[in-house]
């Protein structure tokens, strides 16, 4: 019978709430409570989780969330995003109170004629985190990114009312050692820590809180905090016994702080370190006492020799995860003591190391055989000879990413085609000896290959795409500036590559229209395409790219002469989802200006 409403009549609340947590997307969620007032509150009371963008009036925003969403557990507040709110604050149907529809725009257009403290009205403020601790005293995990407004006071009334959190993300927040003492003080529960960039605190902020509610923390992350001394992490190895977790990135950290948290935290499993002034004593006691370590990222070493990364590698048999950037006094024998003692390591990233070469890495192919990613970064000292080992012992490789290693070529690549079958992402980017051959070698053996970034490799061209076509079914392609790669390149990928969702062909001088028309008919789920500075592409191929691919959310067009203002409007008129165009500003008519609204981005003003 027409009107009769089946659904509501036999599921009782416990359902439809079940039914509504087994929903991933917001769109999902929002299009449910639109069905019926029952459907809406019990959406609403299905809520855990909250993310909140710069918004126009957010202490206001903040009350109008507790008052909704009753069992909000998770908030993430970042105010470096702009949001579009569809709701109006408070406002029913001929109402003449504000409404926030686009408060990125507002912002914009308040900047330029307020003054001083009208700017700092789209901050959250004190008053605004108090009512959110008031609405919310459920909540366990906050997020707080760049929310300038913040002092302590606020932090205060949070540590009172918000006594279950578990986890406190402060990034670029000016509080003070007040509120640190406060959350120390009250939230007992307390995990996960993140202070980088909180300029306001010192040792004194830190220490209190590793008093109060040191048992429980298993993250602390500092950075950028110039008055946190190693006198903070004294207090966290004498009473975070359960520290799992810590990243640091500061000059007035030394051996003494290090050496404190190495001796008082046995159970550390990740440590991030970037402090110029830790020498080889720091890593060298955390190779005897942290046995438990599974990732150790060292960032900047200026200190730092084969001597400490041997002690990792003897003391330190767990490591999975090693990254390696700038370190310039290692050398391959560091690497070959991590090859000897760390067999089940999974992920090496080398960044800048100067003096590590093919030894170092050859070691790591014969030893380390769980090896899934692997990432070379300026590396002029690796040759063929290192990757011919790791494809012949490390099977399990999924990811290769390569930048700038000149030493890398054909030879190289085809080894890791040929033994590593499993490869699904394969990222190089100014190798300039790596052409046709290694790729097509990839095209012709890794049939799990999905992504694909060749950014600048002259030497590959359509014969190595062709190839790729013809073996893999990618999602991911960027062939940015890889000059010899033309229309049949492409056309041999949008025949092959159904499920291709990303598209970089930016700089390609060859390639037209009839390669846009073969990606329209090819490859419908396209999200998507970046087509700057390629001269040759008209409004014609626009307009056979986006007649099939109407799932495109963002295409950038920068620097194309063959595109008007007539391909601009036909993208924007097409694509229902599209969230981002990039073009010149004067491509942009007055009425696909008002009709794509914020979709529309400009490379430059005077465009």
């Amino acid at each position: 019978m027409r009107g009769h409403d089946r659904i509501n009549a036999c599921l009782p609340d416990e359902v439809i709430l079940e039914i509504f947590r087994h929903f991933d997307s917001k769109v999902s969620r929002d299009a449910c409570s639109l069905v019926c007032k029952r459907w809406l509150t019990l959406e609403r009371l299905s809520r855990t989780t909250l993310r909140i963008g710069a918004s126009g009036s957010p202490d206001l925003f903040v009350k109008l969330l507790a008052r909704r969403f009753v069992n909000v557990k998770n908030i993430h507040i970042d105010e470096r995003l702009s949001i579009s709110l569809p709701v109006q604050l408070g406002k029913r149907r001929g109402s003449d109170q504000l409404a926030l529809s686009s408060p990125k725009l507002q912002y914009v257009s308040e900047i330029s004629g307020s003054e001083e403290g009208q700017v700092e009205s789209y901050c959250l403020s004190d008053a605004g985190l108090t009512a959110l601790a008031e609405g919310f005293s459920k909540l366990e995990k906050l997020s707080l990114i760049w929310c300038s407004n913040i002092s302590s006071v606020g932090l205060m009334s949070l540590a009172y009312k918000c006594i279950y959190l578990k986890s406190l993300d402060l990034q670029g927040c000016y509080v003070g050692d007040q509120g640190l003492s406060a959350v120390g003080k009250c939230c007992k529960q307390l995990e996960d820590l993140n202070l980088r960039f909180c300029e306001g605190l010192t040792d004194t902020g830190l220490v209190d809180l590793a008093l109060g509610c040191g048992k429980s923390l298993k993250s602390i992350g500092v950075a950028a905090c110039v008055k946190i001394t190693d006198v903070s992490l004294e207090a966290v190895g004498s009473h975070c016994k359960s520290l799992e977790t810590l990243s640091l990135d500061s000059e007035f950290i030394h051996n003494k702080g290090v050496l404190a948290v190495a001796q008082g935290c046995p159970h550390l499993k990740v440590l991030k370190l970037q402090c110029v002034n830790v020498t080889d004593e720091a890593l060298i006691a955390v190779g005897t006492r942290c046995l438990s370590l599974e990732l150790l990222a060292l960032n900047s070493f200026q200190q730092f020799t084969d001597m400490g990364l041997s002690a990792i590698g003897n003391g330190c048999k767990k490591l999975k995860n090693l990254t390696l950037s700038d370190c310039y006094f290692l050398s391959d024998k560091g690497l070959e003591a991590i090859a000897a003692g760390c067999k089940e390591l999974a992920h090496l990233e080398v960044n800048g190391c100067h003096n590590i070469g093919t030894l170092g890495l050859e070691s790591i192919g014969q030893s380390c055989q769980s090896l899934t990613e692997l990432a070379l970064l300026y590396c002029q000292r690796i040759g063929n000879s290192a990757l011919l080992l790791v494809g012949r012992g490390c099977k399990f490789l999924q990811a290769l990413h390569l930048v700038d290693c000149s030493n890398i070529g054909d030879e190289g690549i085809g080894s890791i085609a040929r033994g590593c079958q499993n490869l699904k992402k394969l990222h190089i980017r100014r190798c300039y000896k790596i052409g046709n051959k290694g790729i097509v070698a990839v095209g012709e053996n890794c049939k799990s290959l999905t992504e694909l970034s060749l950014r600048f490799c002259d030497r590959v061209g359509d014969e190595a795409l062709i190839a790729i076509g013809q073996g893999c079914s990618l999602k991911h392609l960027n062939v940015s500036g890889c000059h010899q790669i033309g229309d049949a390149g492409i056309i041999a990928i949008a025949r092959g590559c159904p499920q291709l969702n990303y598209l970089d062909v930016s700089v390609l001088q060859n390639l037209g229209d009839m390669a846009m028309a073969e990606l329209g008919e090819g490859c419908p789920l396209l999200k998507d395409i970046v087509l700057s500075h390629c001269r040759q592409i008209t409004d014609i191929g626009l307009a056979h790219l986006v007649k099939n691919c109407t799932m495109l959310e963002s295409c950038h067009m920068v620097y194309c002469p063959g595109i008007t203002a007539v391909g601009v409007a036909t993208v924007v008129s097409s694509c229902i989802n599209i969230k981002k165009v990039m073009v010149e500003k004067w491509k942009v008519s007055q009425r696909t200006r008002r009709r794509a609204g914020s979709v529309i981005s400009y490379l430059c003003i005077d465009l």
